[in-house]
């Protein structure tokens, strides 16, 4: 087996996507034309900003591609964005080998995060390298009932921009303990930007296609306010998913409750140096 570096190319995203698509049973051709794109693009972009946290393992023999693991460094903060291995190579130490890569870029880092599927033997890996595994729920289905969801109870929520960078910078560093900095100018280029900015405190939430992708702010009251204005912004009759919310998530839950959507048992975040960060639902791209 060798190991390198993920390098910034069409071909090496593209090897990723075929990787990521055996190792989950999700076919590559069955893929939209934009969530290809939307995927190459976050491969390439963190071959840019964190070369040395992502690698890809691949057949000595014939050079076909076995696995990969995209690690990022913000701050302070260690998170794994991708962990895939294909599924002839399971269980043959190269996912120990690409997670050993991954962990070692964290070296330093004074905390971790990981938005991990409910297999067992990922679950058993990341638990040996230190990780707090608590246990995660996902809201999914249509809005059925918006005339249930909370009052605005007035605070404002408006479209954001690149002009709100240093404000989404500044919440991320009081909850998670380091600014996603760069990871918010590609969030931008897929996503739509809620951004609410009162004098008792902010919060912003990331919204495509129903699905809830990043949310942070500084109070539950916020974070209420954004995830029900996104729900009421996403159209009629499109599925609605909201993934990685823990117990200390649990106004997430209320409101989607009220929405009539279905709550289901989904893998675990999986933290190390903190406590869930909250309120905050976390993106398993970008964490």
């Amino acid at each position: 087996m060798l190991m390198r570096h993920v390098h910034d190319t069409e071909a090496d995203a593209e090897a990723v996507r075929a990787i990521t698509a055996a190792a989950f049973d999700d076919p590559p051709d069955h893929w939209p034309h934009e969530r290809a794109v939307r995927y190459r693009r976050r491969v390439r972009h963190l071959a840019r900003t964190d070369p040395g946290g992502c690698w890809i393992a691949l057949d000595e023999a014939g050079g076909d591609a076995l696995g990969v693991a995209l690690a990022l460094r913000r701050e302070g903060t260690w998170g794994l964005s991708l962990f895939a291995v294909v599924p002839h190579a399971q269980g043959k130490g190269v996912g120990r080998a690409l997670l050993d890569r991954a962990t070692l870029y964290g070296r330093g880092c004074l905390r971790g995060l990981i938005c991990a599927s409910s297999d067992p033997r990922a679950a058993r890996r990341y638990r040996k390298a230190g990780f707090t595994l608590h246990p995660a729920m996902r809201l999914s289905g249509v809005v059925e009932d918006r005339t249930g969801l909370p009052d605005p109870d007035g605070i404002p929520v408006h479209p954001g921009s690149a002009h709100h960078l240093h404000l989404l910078d500044s919440v991320d560093r009081r909850l998670r303990g380091g600014a996603h900095g760069p990871d918010h100018e590609e969030l931008l280029r897929h996503h739509r930007l809620l951004v609410a900015d009162t004098l008792v405190g902010s919060g912003y939430c990331y919204l495509r296609d129903g699905r809830v992708e990043l949310l942070a702010a500084t109070s539950r009251r916020l974070a209420t306010r954004l995830l029900t204005e996104a729900l009421l912004l996403v159209p009629h009759g499109t599925e609605v998913t909201v993934a990685d919310l823990t117990a200390e998530q649990d106004w997430a839950i209320d409101v989607g409750m009220a929405a009539g959507l279905t709550l289901s048992n989904a893998g675990y975040l999986c933290v190390r140096g903190m406590r869930p960060p909250a309120p905050y639902i976390p993106s398993d791209a970008f964490l």
